[in-house]
């Protein structure tokens, strides 16, 4: 294939595969990345606004400042909305950083009122910055709807890319081809040395022993945290696990947990190089979110063989809530991209038992999604919907009387489309 053919052929498979999703990351090891970013900014069919990173971008108040500053170039009341923050706020973003993020947004939402593309190039240059990379983080989760975010850059930024996946959030690109697996780079190997467990209590296996010596929570669920990225900063431990000490107390505790973690595996498993921590690679590492994370993408794939198959593996791997009985911060955001992944597998089972006519089957898969998560109305309606379908009507109309009761008793609202649903099924 001539080197052009191989540039639409990359170009054309970003714009299939960015419909799924909000964040698209153009891979590290992508020939044509840059060459890809040049032909989007070029493109008159595409709306973009572009933003490369440079040398100045070493914490979080130089990339906004920054940012604003070259946004300014493209669209003219770009930063009314950043100048209007207090001055003592405005010197320092990180002093509340919820309320610079809703102004963010509330400037990026201004861009444009039509669909548009935020290319960040050159994103290796935040590698240094956990601040940075937390921002940007946060602001996934509160993109405007017609907004995608574009990463490209000269490493894999240190991003939840596994629960960003789980919940159709971002897909990851390398060329023309859509990243399904190995996406912290290859797992499977014939024999594990380490059997992981996040979906569920949670617990780790040495040899096929169960680990139960951690003297304390601290050190397994600082395994979770550092296999849930490709590598972490201690700082991002730090601000994850211990965020109300200052940095020299948290760092002692974080020294000692990382003690105790080596001591209950025998082994050294976060290696440190140069400013950064990793599991030793040298570690063979079963963990179920990798192959649950795998199943939905073979899922989602319309040329799978047996999607049914491949969406019943994750639901089969779904235990239970990722780390069941732990609330903190990092670790709700991750049960919720796990949850939003595995109820996926639930409704895509059951509509294929729709379409196979066996909907007693589809209905016990509705049933078991609502009671994973109540506050899914699309779900609801989707149950309603069969009900209605299977002539059980009454049914149908219960039902939805008791989720409006539940829902009113919780100072919630029906959504427009849970009525609508109600009312096509009464008429």
């Amino acid at each position: 294939m001539k080197f052009n053919n191989h540039i639409d052929s990359a170009y054309e498979s970003l714009h299939a595969h960015s419909d799924s999703a909000q964040v698209i990351l153009l891979h590290p090891n992508s020939q044509y990345r840059s060459l890809i970013v040049a032909k989007l900014v070029q493109d008159p069919n595409v709306k973009t606004f572009y933003y490369a990173l440079g040398d100045d971008d070493v914490n979080l108040q130089s990339f906004l400042e920054g940012f604003a500053h070259e946004m300014t170039n493209q669209h003219p009341t770009f930063g009314r909305h950043l100048y209007m923050l207090p001055q003592e706020l405005y010197r320092n973003f990180e002093a509340d950083l919820d309320r610079v993020l809703d102004t963010f947004v509330a400037e990026i939402s201004e861009l444009s009122d039509t669909p548009f593309l935020l290319i960040l190039d050159e994103y290796d240059r935040s590698d240094d910055s956990s601040r940075i990379n937390r921002f940007i983080e946060l602001l996934t989760n509160h993109l405007p709807e017609h907004c995608k975010l574009l990463l490209n850059g000269r490493t894999l930024p240190r991003l939840p890319w596994l629960s960003f996946i789980a919940k159709r959030q971002a897909v990851i690109l390398r060329d023309e081809q859509l990243v399904e697996k190995d996406f912290y780079g290859p797992h499977e190997h014939d024999t594990y040395q380490l059997q992981v467990y996040g979906l569920g209590p949670g617990f780790v296996s040495l040899d096929n022993e169960n680990i139960d010596n951690w003297e304390g929570h601290l050190p397994r669920l600082l395994f979770f945290f550092a296999l849930d990225r490709p590598i972490v900063t201690r700082a991002e431990i730090c601000d994850a696990f211990w965020p109300d000490l200052d940095m020299d107390q948290a760092v002692n505790v974080f020294h000692v947990t990382k003690r105790r973690l080596h001591k209950a595996l025998d082994r050294d498993v976060l290696l440190h190089t140069e400013n950064y921590y990793q599991v030793n690679p040298e570690l063979t590492i079963y963990y179920d979110i990798i192959e649950f994370v795998e199943a939905l993408m073979e899922g989602r794939n319309p040329n799978t063989p047996d999607r049914f198959e491949a969406y019943k593996r994750a639901a089969d791997l779904y235990r239970g809530p990722f780390l069941q009985g732990h609330d903190e911060q990092w670790i709700v955001e991750r049960r919720e991209a796990m949850r939003a992944g595995y109820l996926e597998a639930l409704t895509e089972m059951a509509r294929t038992w729709i379409e196979r006519d066996r909907g007693e089957l589809a209905l016990r898969l509705y049933r078991q999604a609502i009671e994973e998560d109540y506050l899914r109305q699309d779900i609801h309606r989707e149950l309603m919907l069969l009900y209605n379908q299977l002539g059980r009507r009454s049914e149908a109309v219960a039902h939805y009387q008791q989720l409006e009761k539940q829902l009113t008793e919780q100072k919630r609202e029906l959504e427009p489309e849970t009525k609508q649903t109600y009312a096509e099924i009464m008429a």
